[in-house]
């Protein structure tokens, strides 16, 4: 034998450790085993089924600990016919709105022991009907619903999805289904007071996509708050654009460049009005000594913009946890009267507006 060589091993080949199989899956027979307890008494302390006596409660659970055992929710979803699972399908994804929306949703839904799915449609209506499918082929117990605007398949299709739904912030006509949202038109009103109060009397509105019937009830609001105060609406003051900053910015320019100046804007969500001030500085004027702008909506952001955006602020934590608490009503008693909770917005003044121009 060579001294290079090691006995037992082969020419050209190096020792290896042999392979750890892996671990195996605990299964709840595992469980009633090491606790000394019948299948049937597991299932009854994971599920909170039936009395079980202390010392084996504390048991199964001391074996559950052990083993890592974790319940399958695929058979727990069969004996209760429910998975324990919400969807939820929001138009834009990239609007702080929605997430803090969806942050009060979320923290409900925990609590509750259900689970959330979020589906974007990017603002899409057709894309949302695919969504309702989807979530529905999930065996979903419920659903939440922002919608993207008006879409007639939209419609049938949440119809025959029969389960629990719950509209919010947009209306969706037609559809039985609980609501939650903020009075838009108070808010609209709440706008264009304030500019009022300052002095403002061209006073022009960057309105969102009027297929919403929130944008549409804001744009209301504009209306009443002029009638109240005897002014008449000036068309020449108005625009529309979608929910964006770069929509904002756009109706702003067009505002700037038309034949009417106004001296304030009310404007109708804080991403537009964020865009709206980029706007107005590119053509010089000096927010709010030259131009003052409210939004709609009291984003964290709104409070960081140049200058801290004034606007109407909405109680979107309040509003998830609605949407969310209803949700959960419904799934227990489908039977229940329909519900509609509106909530009312409030007024947060920053830099944006100020005294008109003497």
């Amino acid at each position: 034998m060579n001294g290079g060589e090691r006995s037992g091993s082969s020419p050209g080949r190096e020792a290896r450790t042999p392979a750890r199989a892996p671990a195996r899956i605990s299964t709840i027979k595992d469980v009633a085993l090491q606790a000394q307890v019948s299948v049937t008494t597991v299932s009854h302390v994971v599920n909170g089924t039936r009395f079980v006596s202390e010392a084996a409660r504390q048991r199964v659970q001391q074996a559950i600990e052990e083993l890592r055992y974790v319940p399958s929710a695929l058979a727990r979803s069969l004996k209760s016919n429910r998975t324990h699972t919400v969807g939820m399908m929001i138009p834009n994804s990239s609007n702080p709105y929605f997430a803090e929306i969806i942050r009060g949703i979320e923290d409900t839904c925990y609590e509750a022991g259900f689970n959330v799915i979020l589906c974007n449609s990017d603002d899409d209506p057709l894309k949302q009907s695919t969504y309702v499918r989807l979530l529905s082929e999930k065996q979903v117990d419920g659903l939440i619903v922002m919608s993207s605007g008006a879409d007639g398949e939209l419609l049938d299709t949440l119809r025959d999805a029969n389960m629990p739904q719950v509209v919010v912030d947009r209306e969706i006509d037609d559809l039985e289904a609980d609501l939650v949202e903020v009075n838009h038109e108070a808010g609209g009103v709440i706008a264009t007071q304030h500019l009022l109060s300052l002095g403002h009397r061209r006073i022009a509105c960057i309105a969102g996509p009027q297929t919403l019937s929130s944008a549409r009830q804001r744009v209301l609001g504009y209306h009443r708050a002029l009638r109240e105060a005897g002014l008449s609406v000036d068309d020449r003051l108005l625009r529309s654009a979608d929910f964006t900053s770069a929509g904002g910015h756009a109706a702003m320019a067009s505002l700037l460049d038309g034949s009417v100046q106004p001296t304030a804007v009310f404007v109708s969500n804080d991403l537009m009005a964020i865009g709206a001030i980029c706007a107005a500085a590119s053509h010089g004027l000096r927010i709010p000594q030259d131009l003052s702008v409210i939004g709609f909506d009291d984003i964290a952001l709104s409070a960081y913009s140049n200058p801290p955006l004034t606007t109407v602020a909405q109680p979107k934590h309040r509003t998830g946890e609605l949407a969310a608490q209803l949700l959960m009503q419904r799934i227990a008693d489908r039977g229940r009267a329909l519900q509609r909770e509106i909530l009312q917005p409030s007024l947060t003044v920053r830099q944006s507006t100020g005294p008109v121009a003497t």
